[in-house]
């Protein structure tokens, strides 16, 4: 017959388990904020990065054909020659490498020419909430 030895002390307890998913859930509490926060402004960093890049675009374009993109034109003319005669003849480009990406939420960026306060050109990201204004996550990213 075979011997069925008790083993006492091994494993751990219901009270034992439930302190350290406690515990987990304090970490998880206090880490996760923290966490959204940063990815937050991560994406802010990454749309005022595209816009400048834009911009550098912008200027380049302008020093080619001799203006800015209309705003009917808009940032897709830094990537395919515009329609009109004497732009087209100057055009340069592409100035972008690839087509032109959509903002961190997956919408597309504002462009307008001239700009609303008398700029040259602004590109426009309304940011994570998708409405015009806003603060933290949810404010305007433009190039002015």
């Amino acid at each position: 017959m075979p011997s069925y030895r008790k083993f006492r002390g091994s494993g751990f307890t219901l009270l034992e388990l439930l302190v350290v998913v406690a515990i987990i859930g304090l970490l998880a509490a206090y880490v996760g904020p923290r966490y959204f926060t940063q990815i937050g402004r991560s994406e802010q960093a990454v749309a005022k990065s595209q816009i400048e890049g834009f911009a550098k675009a912008l200027h380049t374009y302008r020093i080619d054909v001799g203006q800015y993109p209309s705003t009917q034109e808009g940032l897709n003319a830094l990537v395919s020659a515009p329609t009109d005669a004497s732009g087209a003849t100057k055009w340069r480009g592409p100035y972008l490498e690839k087509a032109v990406p959509l903002d961190p939420w997956s919408r597309p960026y504002s462009y307008r020419s001239p700009g609303a306060q008398g700029e040259d050109f602004e590109i426009v990201s309304l940011g994570k909430d998708g409405q015009v204004g806003g603060t933290g996550d949810a404010a305007d990213i433009s190039s002015h």
